[in-house]
Protein backbone atom coordinates (compact mmCIF):
# COMPACT_ATOMS: atom_id res chain seq x y z
CA UNK A 1 0.00 0.00 0.00
CA UNK A 2 0.88 3.78 -0.56
CA UNK A 3 0.01 6.92 -0.72
CA UNK A 4 0.46 9.60 -3.34
CA UNK A 5 0.74 13.48 -2.38
CA UNK A 6 3.02 16.52 -3.47
CA UNK A 7 4.84 19.45 -2.14
CA UNK A 8 6.39 22.23 -3.74
CA UNK A 9 9.13 23.38 -0.85
CA UNK A 10 11.79 22.30 1.06
CA UNK A 11 10.45 24.23 4.10
CA UNK A 12 8.79 21.80 6.90
CA UNK A 13 11.41 18.81 8.58
CA UNK A 14 9.17 16.17 6.50
CA UNK A 15 9.66 18.03 3.09
CA UNK A 16 13.84 17.84 3.82
CA UNK A 17 13.32 13.79 5.12
CA UNK A 18 11.70 13.58 1.17
CA UNK A 19 14.19 15.52 -0.48
CA UNK A 20 16.92 13.54 0.98
CA UNK A 21 15.76 10.01 0.24
CA UNK A 22 15.03 11.58 -3.67
CA UNK A 23 18.69 12.07 -3.51
CA UNK A 24 19.96 9.02 -2.49
CA UNK A 25 17.66 7.38 -5.34
CA UNK A 26 18.91 10.00 -8.12
CA UNK A 27 22.08 8.96 -6.94
CA UNK A 28 20.84 5.15 -7.08
CA UNK A 29 19.36 5.24 -10.56
CA UNK A 30 21.15 7.60 -12.22
CA UNK A 31 24.25 7.93 -11.15
CA UNK A 32 25.99 10.15 -14.42
CA UNK A 33 23.72 12.91 -13.16
CA UNK A 34 25.58 16.07 -12.20
CA UNK A 35 26.25 16.75 -8.54
CA UNK A 36 25.53 20.64 -8.94
CA UNK A 37 21.65 19.27 -9.83
CA UNK A 38 21.86 17.44 -6.30
CA UNK A 39 23.28 20.05 -4.35
CA UNK A 40 20.73 23.01 -5.70
CA UNK A 41 17.86 20.81 -5.18
CA UNK A 42 16.38 22.72 -2.22
CA UNK A 43 17.39 26.02 -3.76
CA UNK A 44 15.47 25.06 -6.73
CA UNK A 45 12.09 24.26 -5.22
CA UNK A 46 12.72 27.38 -2.73
CA UNK A 47 13.39 29.86 -5.47
CA UNK A 48 11.24 29.61 -8.46
CA UNK A 49 12.32 32.65 -10.11
CA UNK A 50 15.73 31.76 -10.31
CA UNK A 51 14.98 29.11 -12.42
CA UNK A 52 11.73 30.74 -14.18
CA UNK A 53 9.82 27.53 -13.30
CA UNK A 54 7.95 25.92 -10.39
CA UNK A 55 9.34 22.38 -9.43
CA UNK A 56 6.32 20.18 -7.99
CA UNK A 57 7.59 16.63 -6.46
CA UNK A 58 4.90 13.88 -5.81
CA UNK A 59 5.88 11.06 -3.60
CA UNK A 60 4.76 7.61 -3.32
CA UNK A 61 5.31 6.38 0.41
CA UNK A 62 3.39 4.21 2.74
CA UNK A 63 2.36 5.56 6.37
CA UNK A 64 5.54 5.61 8.56
CA UNK A 65 6.67 8.04 5.37
CA UNK A 66 9.19 5.36 3.79
CA UNK A 67 10.03 6.64 0.06
CA UNK A 68 8.69 4.16 -2.62
CA UNK A 69 9.13 6.56 -5.82
CA UNK A 70 9.20 10.17 -7.17
CA UNK A 71 8.28 12.61 -9.72
CA UNK A 72 10.01 16.04 -10.72
CA UNK A 73 7.38 17.70 -12.53
CA UNK A 74 8.57 21.66 -13.99
CA UNK A 75 5.45 23.94 -14.80
CA UNK A 76 6.64 27.03 -17.33
CA UNK A 77 3.65 29.01 -15.94
CA UNK A 78 4.30 31.35 -18.61
CA UNK A 79 3.90 29.12 -21.63
CA UNK A 80 1.38 27.13 -19.93
CA UNK A 81 3.12 23.34 -19.99
CA UNK A 82 4.52 21.03 -17.56
CA UNK A 83 7.81 19.33 -18.32
CA UNK A 84 8.57 15.66 -16.30
CA UNK A 85 12.19 16.26 -15.18
CA UNK A 86 12.30 12.55 -13.79
CA UNK A 87 10.19 9.31 -12.23
CA UNK A 88 11.53 6.68 -10.59
CA UNK A 89 11.39 4.45 -7.86
CA UNK A 90 12.89 2.43 -4.99
CA UNK A 91 14.92 -0.40 -6.35
CA UNK A 92 13.37 -2.09 -3.59
CA UNK A 93 9.91 -1.53 -4.69
CA UNK A 94 10.33 -1.60 -8.62
CA UNK A 95 7.80 -3.78 -10.77
CA UNK A 96 4.75 -2.72 -8.48
CA UNK A 97 2.90 -0.63 -10.53
CA UNK A 98 4.55 2.39 -8.18
CA UNK A 99 5.42 4.18 -11.22
CA UNK A 100 2.69 4.42 -13.34
CA UNK A 101 -0.02 5.35 -10.56
CA UNK A 102 2.52 8.55 -10.19
CA UNK A 103 2.53 8.90 -13.70
CA UNK A 104 -1.21 8.82 -13.60
CA UNK A 105 -1.54 11.51 -11.02
CA UNK A 106 0.75 13.90 -12.61
CA UNK A 107 -1.64 13.76 -15.65
CA UNK A 108 -5.14 14.23 -14.03
CA UNK A 109 -2.87 17.17 -12.14
CA UNK A 110 -2.09 18.52 -15.73
CA UNK A 111 -5.44 18.02 -17.13
CA UNK A 112 -6.44 19.63 -13.90
CA UNK A 113 -4.53 22.91 -14.96
CA UNK A 114 -5.44 22.84 -17.97
CA UNK A 115 -1.81 23.21 -19.81
CA UNK A 116 -1.12 22.39 -22.78
CA UNK A 117 0.66 19.11 -22.42
CA UNK A 118 3.43 17.48 -20.78
CA UNK A 119 6.69 17.28 -22.31
CA UNK A 120 9.43 14.70 -21.47
CA UNK A 121 12.77 13.49 -22.74
CA UNK A 122 13.88 9.71 -22.97
CA UNK A 123 16.64 8.11 -24.04
CA UNK A 124 16.38 6.72 -28.06
CA UNK A 125 15.57 2.92 -28.68
CA UNK A 126 17.78 3.43 -31.73
CA UNK A 127 20.63 1.30 -31.90
CA UNK A 128 22.01 4.14 -33.65
CA UNK A 129 21.80 6.73 -31.21
CA UNK A 130 22.17 4.27 -28.40
CA UNK A 131 25.85 1.74 -28.96
CA UNK A 132 25.37 -0.06 -25.58
CA UNK A 133 22.62 -2.87 -25.51
CA UNK A 134 22.23 -3.07 -21.74
CA UNK A 135 21.13 0.81 -22.15
CA UNK A 136 19.39 0.08 -24.98
CA UNK A 137 17.23 -2.24 -23.57
CA UNK A 138 16.52 -0.10 -20.89
CA UNK A 139 15.61 3.15 -22.86
CA UNK A 140 12.92 0.57 -24.82
CA UNK A 141 11.45 -0.75 -21.61
CA UNK A 142 10.79 3.18 -21.19
CA UNK A 143 9.54 4.30 -24.21
CA UNK A 144 7.39 1.09 -24.16
CA UNK A 145 5.97 2.59 -20.14
CA UNK A 146 5.43 6.00 -21.83
CA UNK A 147 3.39 4.95 -25.18
CA UNK A 148 0.90 2.95 -22.92
CA UNK A 149 0.01 6.55 -21.96
CA UNK A 150 0.09 7.73 -25.53
CA UNK A 151 3.29 9.51 -25.17
CA UNK A 152 5.56 9.08 -27.83
CA UNK A 153 8.73 10.77 -29.19
CA UNK A 154 8.40 14.16 -31.42
CA UNK A 155 9.56 13.31 -34.78
CA UNK A 156 11.06 15.68 -37.79
CA UNK A 157 13.47 18.31 -35.41
CA UNK A 158 17.09 17.91 -34.45
CA UNK A 159 15.74 17.51 -30.49
CA UNK A 160 18.10 14.57 -30.06
CA UNK A 161 21.10 16.20 -31.60
CA UNK A 162 24.54 15.11 -29.58
CA UNK A 163 25.26 18.42 -27.58
CA UNK A 164 28.97 17.40 -28.73
CA UNK A 165 29.89 15.01 -31.85
CA UNK A 166 30.49 11.51 -30.84
CA UNK A 167 28.00 11.66 -27.76
CA UNK A 168 26.13 8.70 -27.08
CA UNK A 169 22.20 8.78 -26.39
CA UNK A 170 21.15 11.80 -27.42
CA UNK A 171 17.50 12.11 -25.72
CA UNK A 172 14.14 12.29 -27.76
CA UNK A 173 11.55 14.55 -26.77
CA UNK A 174 8.24 13.43 -25.78
CA UNK A 175 5.02 14.85 -25.85
CA UNK A 176 2.00 13.80 -23.52
CA UNK A 177 -1.27 15.81 -25.32
CA UNK A 178 -3.76 14.17 -22.95
CA UNK A 179 -5.97 12.80 -24.88
CA UNK A 180 -6.64 16.40 -26.44
CA UNK A 181 -7.36 16.55 -29.95
CA UNK A 182 -6.11 20.49 -30.62
CA UNK A 183 -3.19 20.91 -32.72
CA UNK A 184 0.29 21.91 -31.20
CA UNK A 185 1.15 25.00 -33.69
CA UNK A 186 4.98 25.36 -35.00
CA UNK A 187 5.41 28.69 -33.48
CA UNK A 188 4.26 28.07 -29.88
CA UNK A 189 6.18 25.13 -29.98
CA UNK A 190 9.23 26.39 -30.84
CA UNK A 191 8.95 28.63 -27.71
CA UNK A 192 8.62 25.58 -26.13
CA UNK A 193 11.87 23.85 -26.38
CA UNK A 194 13.49 27.19 -26.41
CA UNK A 195 12.36 27.50 -22.89
CA UNK A 196 13.64 23.66 -21.81
CA UNK A 197 16.86 24.37 -23.49
CA UNK A 198 17.40 27.51 -22.15
CA UNK A 199 16.37 27.43 -18.61
CA UNK A 200 17.01 23.82 -18.02
CA UNK A 201 19.90 23.23 -19.80
CA UNK A 202 21.16 27.08 -19.83
CA UNK A 203 25.11 25.47 -18.22
CA UNK A 204 25.16 22.33 -21.02
CA UNK A 205 24.13 24.32 -24.56
CA UNK A 206 25.15 27.42 -26.23
CA UNK A 207 22.84 29.79 -28.84
CA UNK A 208 24.41 28.08 -31.14
CA UNK A 209 23.07 24.52 -30.29
CA UNK A 210 19.33 26.28 -29.11
CA UNK A 211 19.39 27.84 -32.81
CA UNK A 212 20.05 24.57 -35.10
CA UNK A 213 17.38 22.55 -32.60
CA UNK A 214 14.85 25.68 -33.02
CA UNK A 215 15.02 26.13 -36.88
CA UNK A 216 14.84 22.55 -37.73
CA UNK A 217 11.18 22.87 -36.68
CA UNK A 218 9.90 23.11 -39.76
CA UNK A 219 6.08 21.01 -39.30
CA UNK A 220 3.33 23.37 -38.80
CA UNK A 221 1.87 21.79 -35.96
CA UNK A 222 3.62 19.02 -33.72
CA UNK A 223 3.80 15.34 -35.41
CA UNK A 224 4.46 12.35 -32.90
CA UNK A 225 6.29 9.07 -33.54
CA UNK A 226 3.73 6.30 -34.58
CA UNK A 227 3.01 3.27 -32.18
CA UNK A 228 5.95 0.77 -32.03
CA UNK A 229 4.88 -1.07 -29.33
CA UNK A 230 1.09 -1.01 -28.66
CA UNK A 231 -1.04 -1.91 -31.21
CA UNK A 232 -3.83 0.84 -30.76
CA UNK A 233 -3.64 3.98 -28.70
CA UNK A 234 -5.27 3.36 -25.03
CA UNK A 235 -7.08 6.73 -23.87
CA UNK A 236 -7.50 7.75 -20.36
CA UNK A 237 -10.38 9.57 -18.71
CA UNK A 238 -9.94 11.91 -16.26
CA UNK A 239 -11.71 12.54 -13.16
CA UNK A 240 -13.27 16.22 -12.05
CA UNK A 241 -12.75 15.21 -8.39
CA UNK A 242 -10.27 16.72 -6.56
CA UNK A 243 -7.29 14.31 -5.65
CA UNK A 244 -6.99 13.14 -2.10
CA UNK A 245 -3.36 14.45 -1.81
CA UNK A 246 -5.00 17.91 -2.56
CA UNK A 247 -8.01 17.76 0.03
CA UNK A 248 -8.20 19.49 3.12
CA UNK A 249 -7.58 16.84 5.88
CA UNK A 250 -10.00 18.08 8.68
CA UNK A 251 -10.19 16.46 12.00
CA UNK A 252 -13.90 16.56 14.33
CA UNK A 253 -15.19 15.41 17.79
CA UNK A 254 -18.27 13.99 16.91
CA UNK A 255 -19.28 13.91 20.32
CA UNK A 256 -18.74 17.71 21.11
CA UNK A 257 -22.45 18.48 21.53
CA UNK A 258 -21.87 16.34 25.23
CA UNK A 259 -20.94 20.14 26.65
CA UNK A 260 -24.35 21.57 25.78
CA UNK A 261 -25.11 24.64 28.44
CA UNK A 262 -28.70 25.26 28.03
CA UNK A 263 -28.79 29.04 29.92
CA UNK A 264 -30.21 31.67 28.12
CA UNK A 265 -27.90 33.89 26.18
CA UNK A 266 -25.02 31.25 26.06
CA UNK A 267 -23.83 32.03 22.10
CA UNK A 268 -21.30 28.73 22.41
CA UNK A 269 -23.58 25.98 21.29
CA UNK A 270 -23.22 22.70 19.24
CA UNK A 271 -25.29 24.18 16.39
CA UNK A 272 -21.89 26.01 15.64
CA UNK A 273 -20.09 22.92 14.77
CA UNK A 274 -23.25 21.45 13.17
CA UNK A 275 -23.69 23.87 10.75
CA UNK A 276 -20.05 24.03 9.82
CA UNK A 277 -19.65 20.28 9.15
CA UNK A 278 -22.85 20.45 7.30
CA UNK A 279 -21.67 22.66 4.98
CA UNK A 280 -18.24 21.47 4.40
CA UNK A 281 -19.45 18.02 3.78
CA UNK A 282 -21.40 19.20 0.84
CA UNK A 283 -18.16 19.91 -0.65
CA UNK A 284 -15.52 17.62 -2.32
CA UNK A 285 -12.90 19.91 -1.25
CA UNK A 286 -12.30 17.94 2.67
CA UNK A 287 -11.16 14.65 3.95
CA UNK A 288 -12.10 13.34 7.23
CA UNK A 289 -9.36 12.01 9.81
CA UNK A 290 -9.78 10.32 12.85
CA UNK A 291 -8.51 12.20 16.20
CA UNK A 292 -5.59 10.89 17.75
CA UNK A 293 -5.18 11.00 21.75
CA UNK A 294 -2.93 14.04 22.91
CA UNK A 295 -0.88 13.55 25.96
CA UNK A 296 -1.71 15.13 29.35
CA UNK A 297 2.34 15.33 29.22
CA UNK A 298 2.00 18.18 26.30
CA UNK A 299 -0.92 20.13 27.23
CA UNK A 300 1.05 20.12 31.03
CA UNK A 301 3.86 21.40 28.51
CA UNK A 302 1.10 24.58 27.90
CA UNK A 303 -0.78 24.95 30.52
CA UNK A 304 0.11 24.17 34.57
CA UNK A 305 0.16 21.02 36.04
CA UNK A 306 -2.35 22.40 38.62
CA UNK A 307 -4.76 24.06 36.53
CA UNK A 308 -5.11 20.94 34.44
CA UNK A 309 -5.60 18.72 37.24
CA UNK A 310 -8.12 21.28 38.44
CA UNK A 311 -9.92 21.44 35.36
CA UNK A 312 -9.77 17.26 35.38
CA UNK A 313 -10.74 16.91 39.19
CA UNK A 314 -13.86 19.50 39.45
CA UNK A 315 -15.67 17.68 36.18
CA UNK A 316 -14.93 14.39 37.37
CA UNK A 317 -16.21 14.83 40.54
CA UNK A 318 -19.34 17.10 39.89
CA UNK A 319 -23.08 15.93 39.61
CA UNK A 320 -25.05 15.47 35.76
CA UNK A 321 -26.64 19.19 35.80
CA UNK A 322 -24.72 21.21 37.69
CA UNK A 323 -22.49 24.54 36.30
CA UNK A 324 -20.04 25.96 38.40
CA UNK A 325 -20.00 28.93 37.70
CA UNK A 326 -16.79 31.60 39.78
CA UNK A 327 -18.42 34.00 42.20
CA UNK A 328 -15.29 34.98 43.93
CA UNK A 329 -12.06 36.38 42.46
CA UNK A 330 -8.79 36.90 43.89
CA UNK A 331 -6.24 39.72 42.81
CA UNK A 332 -4.51 38.74 39.45
CA UNK A 333 -0.86 38.78 41.77
CA UNK A 334 -1.99 34.87 42.48
CA UNK A 335 -2.42 34.68 45.54
CA UNK A 336 -2.97 30.96 47.77
CA UNK A 337 -5.91 28.96 46.15
CA UNK A 338 -8.99 28.43 48.56
CA UNK A 339 -9.48 24.37 48.93
CA UNK A 340 -12.84 24.51 48.66
CA UNK A 341 -13.18 23.66 45.07
CA UNK A 342 -16.13 25.62 43.57
CA UNK A 343 -14.53 28.67 45.32
CA UNK A 344 -11.55 27.84 43.42
CA UNK A 345 -13.32 28.56 39.98
CA UNK A 346 -12.50 32.61 40.82
CA UNK A 347 -8.95 31.39 41.03
CA UNK A 348 -8.26 29.96 37.64
CA UNK A 349 -11.39 31.76 35.70
CA UNK A 350 -11.30 35.40 34.40
CA UNK A 351 -14.98 36.13 33.59
CA UNK A 352 -18.60 34.82 35.35
CA UNK A 353 -20.19 33.25 31.89
CA UNK A 354 -17.77 29.86 31.32
CA UNK A 355 -18.83 27.00 33.62
CA UNK A 356 -17.53 24.04 34.40
CA UNK A 357 -19.63 21.08 34.68
CA UNK A 358 -19.69 17.12 34.14
CA UNK A 359 -18.47 17.12 30.36
CA UNK A 360 -16.31 20.21 30.12
CA UNK A 361 -13.00 18.07 31.01
CA UNK A 362 -13.76 15.23 28.47
CA UNK A 363 -14.88 17.57 25.04
CA UNK A 364 -12.31 20.52 26.17
CA UNK A 365 -9.54 17.51 25.61
CA UNK A 366 -11.21 15.78 22.63
CA UNK A 367 -11.02 19.64 20.99
CA UNK A 368 -6.97 19.15 22.44
CA UNK A 369 -6.97 15.96 20.17
CA UNK A 370 -8.25 16.90 17.34
CA UNK A 371 -5.57 20.10 17.34
CA UNK A 372 -2.97 17.60 17.95
CA UNK A 373 -3.69 15.13 15.64
CA UNK A 374 -4.21 17.99 12.94
CA UNK A 375 -0.39 19.25 13.79
CA UNK A 376 0.84 15.77 13.54
CA UNK A 377 -1.24 15.70 10.09
CA UNK A 378 0.34 19.27 8.81
CA UNK A 379 4.36 17.82 8.83
CA UNK A 380 2.61 16.15 5.44
CA UNK A 381 0.40 18.30 4.32
CA UNK A 382 0.01 21.84 3.40
CA UNK A 383 -3.47 22.46 4.34
CA UNK A 384 -5.26 21.10 7.90
CA UNK A 385 -8.49 22.12 9.55
CA UNK A 386 -9.16 21.20 13.33
CA UNK A 387 -12.93 21.60 13.85
CA UNK A 388 -12.98 22.63 17.50
CA UNK A 389 -15.61 23.15 20.37
CA UNK A 390 -15.08 24.18 22.67
CA UNK A 391 -12.92 27.01 21.87
CA UNK A 392 -9.50 27.73 23.08
CA UNK A 393 -7.28 31.12 22.60
CA UNK A 394 -8.90 32.54 25.76
CA UNK A 395 -7.09 30.01 27.87
CA UNK A 396 -3.94 31.25 29.06
CA UNK A 397 -1.44 28.78 31.53
CA UNK A 398 -3.38 29.14 34.54
CA UNK A 399 -6.40 30.31 33.58
CA UNK A 400 -9.72 29.52 31.20
CA UNK A 401 -12.60 32.24 30.32
CA UNK A 402 -14.24 33.19 27.20
CA UNK A 403 -15.79 29.91 26.75
CA UNK A 404 -12.34 28.46 26.66
CA UNK A 405 -10.64 25.63 28.95
CA UNK A 406 -7.35 24.47 26.82
CA UNK A 407 -5.79 26.55 24.06
CA UNK A 408 -5.76 23.72 21.72
CA UNK A 409 -3.94 25.77 18.95
CA UNK A 410 -1.36 26.61 21.35
CA UNK A 411 -0.75 23.03 22.24
CA UNK A 412 -0.51 22.25 18.60
CA UNK A 413 1.83 24.94 18.49
CA UNK A 414 3.87 23.83 21.10
CA UNK A 415 4.41 20.29 19.15
CA UNK A 416 5.62 21.93 16.35
CA UNK A 417 7.80 24.24 17.84
CA UNK A 418 9.85 20.98 18.72
CA UNK A 419 9.58 20.60 14.65
CA UNK A 420 10.51 24.40 13.80
CA UNK A 421 9.51 28.10 13.96
CA UNK A 422 5.82 28.17 14.65
CA UNK A 423 3.65 31.45 13.93
CA UNK A 424 0.37 32.01 15.60
CA UNK A 425 -2.32 34.23 13.43
CA UNK A 426 -5.18 35.10 15.36
CA UNK A 427 -7.69 36.52 13.22
CA UNK A 428 -10.64 35.79 15.94
CA UNK A 429 -12.63 39.01 16.57
CA UNK A 430 -11.57 39.06 20.50
CA UNK A 431 -8.29 39.11 21.43
CA UNK A 432 -5.79 35.70 21.60
CA UNK A 433 -4.53 36.56 25.11
CA UNK A 434 -3.98 32.78 26.02
CA UNK A 435 -1.02 32.12 23.78
CA UNK A 436 0.08 35.37 24.11
CA UNK A 437 0.51 34.54 27.86
CA UNK A 438 1.80 31.20 27.23
CA UNK A 439 4.54 32.00 24.68
CA UNK A 440 4.89 35.57 25.96
CA UNK A 441 9.11 35.23 26.88
CA UNK A 442 9.51 32.68 24.50
CA UNK A 443 11.11 33.39 20.59
CA UNK A 444 10.13 29.51 18.91
CA UNK A 445 6.51 30.51 19.02
CA UNK A 446 5.95 34.22 17.38
CA UNK A 447 1.94 35.31 18.40
CA UNK A 448 0.07 38.07 16.24
CA UNK A 449 -3.67 39.08 17.23
CA UNK A 450 -5.59 41.45 15.39
CA UNK A 451 -8.96 42.08 17.17
CA UNK A 452 -11.26 44.71 18.85
CA UNK A 453 -9.63 46.72 20.93
CA UNK A 454 -9.75 45.99 24.31
CA UNK A 455 -11.06 49.27 25.48
CA UNK A 456 -14.48 47.81 24.03
CA UNK A 457 -13.77 44.16 23.22
CA UNK A 458 -13.57 41.44 25.54
CA UNK A 459 -11.52 40.00 26.94
CA UNK A 460 -10.31 43.88 28.36
CA UNK A 461 -7.05 43.53 30.17
CA UNK A 462 -4.90 42.28 27.58
CA UNK A 463 -4.26 43.07 23.52
CA UNK A 464 -2.86 46.36 23.76
CA UNK A 465 -0.62 46.98 20.89
CA UNK A 466 2.49 47.97 23.53
CA UNK A 467 2.59 44.58 24.60
CA UNK A 468 5.47 43.26 22.26
CA UNK A 469 6.76 40.10 24.87
CA UNK A 470 9.19 39.83 27.69
CA UNK A 471 12.72 38.22 28.07
CA UNK A 472 13.61 35.93 24.71
CA UNK A 473 10.30 36.60 23.61
CA UNK A 474 10.54 40.61 22.97
CA UNK A 475 9.09 41.60 19.36
CA UNK A 476 7.95 38.05 19.32
CA UNK A 477 4.61 38.89 20.08
CA UNK A 478 2.29 41.30 18.01
CA UNK A 479 -1.25 42.81 18.78
CA UNK A 480 -3.18 45.03 16.44
CA UNK A 481 -6.19 46.59 18.32
CA UNK A 482 -8.87 47.73 15.46
CA UNK A 483 -11.40 50.15 16.25
CA UNK A 484 -15.58 49.54 17.22
CA UNK A 485 -16.34 50.04 13.53
CA UNK A 486 -13.89 49.05 10.60
CA UNK A 487 -14.12 48.50 6.87
CA UNK A 488 -12.90 45.74 5.41
CA UNK A 489 -10.06 47.92 3.50
CA UNK A 490 -8.68 48.98 6.62
CA UNK A 491 -8.49 45.51 8.18
CA UNK A 492 -6.75 43.95 4.83
CA UNK A 493 -3.82 46.60 5.52
CA UNK A 494 -3.63 45.64 9.17
CA UNK A 495 -3.62 41.72 7.97
CA UNK A 496 -0.77 42.83 5.19
CA UNK A 497 0.96 44.36 7.94
CA UNK A 498 1.53 40.95 9.90
CA UNK A 499 1.70 39.31 6.87
CA UNK A 500 5.21 41.13 6.15
CA UNK A 501 6.21 40.13 10.03
CA UNK A 502 5.46 36.74 9.06
CA UNK A 503 7.38 36.86 5.97
CA UNK A 504 10.55 38.12 7.49
CA UNK A 505 10.64 35.88 10.43
CA UNK A 506 12.09 32.53 9.84
CA UNK A 507 8.26 30.79 10.07
CA UNK A 508 8.29 26.99 9.18
CA UNK A 509 4.99 26.19 10.41
CA UNK A 510 1.74 28.56 10.84
CA UNK A 511 -1.16 28.27 12.55
CA UNK A 512 -4.77 30.04 12.53
CA UNK A 513 -6.92 30.82 15.14
CA UNK A 514 -9.70 31.42 13.10
CA UNK A 515 -13.21 33.22 14.43
CA UNK A 516 -16.15 34.12 11.95
CA UNK A 517 -17.10 36.14 14.71
CA UNK A 518 -15.82 39.20 12.44
CA UNK A 519 -19.01 38.89 10.37
CA UNK A 520 -21.85 40.98 9.60
CA UNK A 521 -24.28 40.12 12.19
CA UNK A 522 -22.85 37.83 14.77
CA UNK A 523 -23.66 38.66 18.34
CA UNK A 524 -20.19 38.92 19.91
CA UNK A 525 -18.93 40.95 17.52
CA UNK A 526 -19.34 44.58 16.27
CA UNK A 527 -17.78 44.24 12.16
CA UNK A 528 -19.58 43.97 8.91
CA UNK A 529 -17.74 41.08 7.19
CA UNK A 530 -19.55 39.42 4.10
CA UNK A 531 -18.81 35.58 3.47
CA UNK A 532 -16.86 36.98 0.42
CA UNK A 533 -14.54 38.89 2.29
CA UNK A 534 -13.19 35.66 3.80
CA UNK A 535 -11.99 34.19 0.39
CA UNK A 536 -9.92 37.15 0.00
CA UNK A 537 -8.45 36.63 3.06
CA UNK A 538 -7.87 32.95 3.11
CA UNK A 539 -5.85 33.57 -0.52
CA UNK A 540 -3.89 36.92 1.33
CA UNK A 541 -2.80 34.40 4.08
CA UNK A 542 -2.19 31.45 1.48
CA UNK A 543 -0.08 33.55 -0.41
CA UNK A 544 2.95 32.91 2.14
CA UNK A 545 2.77 29.46 0.93
CA UNK A 546 3.40 28.07 4.49
CA UNK A 547 2.13 24.78 6.26
CA UNK A 548 -0.98 25.92 7.75
CA UNK A 549 -3.25 24.48 10.26
CA UNK A 550 -6.62 26.09 10.77
CA UNK A 551 -7.91 25.98 14.14
CA UNK A 552 -11.57 26.59 14.76
CA UNK A 553 -12.24 29.46 17.53
CA UNK A 554 -14.99 31.96 17.83
CA UNK A 555 -18.08 32.68 15.52
CA UNK A 556 -21.56 32.55 16.94
CA UNK A 557 -24.36 33.12 13.78
CA UNK A 558 -25.16 29.82 13.01
CA UNK A 559 -26.90 30.62 10.16
CA UNK A 560 -23.97 31.99 8.50
CA UNK A 561 -20.26 30.20 10.28
CA UNK A 562 -20.57 27.36 7.79
CA UNK A 563 -20.04 29.40 4.58
CA UNK A 564 -17.71 31.80 5.98
CA UNK A 565 -15.72 28.84 7.27
CA UNK A 566 -15.63 27.23 3.72
CA UNK A 567 -15.11 30.55 2.03
CA UNK A 568 -12.00 30.97 4.21
CA UNK A 569 -10.75 27.68 3.34
CA UNK A 570 -11.19 27.72 -0.06
CA UNK A 571 -9.47 30.82 0.23
CA UNK A 572 -6.52 29.58 1.61
CA UNK A 573 -6.83 26.24 -0.62
CA UNK A 574 -6.59 28.13 -3.72
CA UNK A 575 -3.22 29.99 -2.87
CA UNK A 576 -1.44 27.24 -1.61
CA UNK A 577 -2.25 25.01 -4.18
CA UNK A 578 -1.75 27.63 -6.60
CA UNK A 579 -5.68 26.82 -8.31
Amino acid sequence: MFRIRKFFDSINNSNKRNIQQIKTILKERFPLLDDDYLNNFSKMLDNPVSKKFRTIIFIADNMNSKLKGFAILLHFSDLNFYYLDFIASNSNFSGRGIGAALYQRIREEAYSANVTGIFMECLPDDPALCKDPVILKENISRLKFYEKFNVRPIINTAYETPVKTGDDNPPYLLLDNLSKQENIYKDYFKKVVTAILKRKYHDVVDQNYINTVVNSIKDETVQLRPLKYLKKEVHYSFSSEISNDEKIPYVFNHEHNLHHIHERGYVEKPLRLDSILKTINKSSLFLEYPAKKCSEALIKEVHSKEFFNYIKTVCENISEKNNIYPYVFPLRNRTKPPIELTVRAGYYCIDTFTPLNKHVFSTAKKAVDCAYTGAELLTDNRLVYSLVRPPGHHSGINTYGGFCYFNSAAIAAQFLSKKGKVCMLDIDYHHGNGQQDIFYKRDDVLTISIHGHPRFAYPYFSGFAEEKGEDNGVDFNHNFPLPEKITFEKYIETLKKSIKIIENSDTEYLIICFGADTSKGDPTGTWDFEKKDYEVLGKLIGNMNLPTLVVQEGGYSTKKIGNIVLYFLSGLWKSIYNK
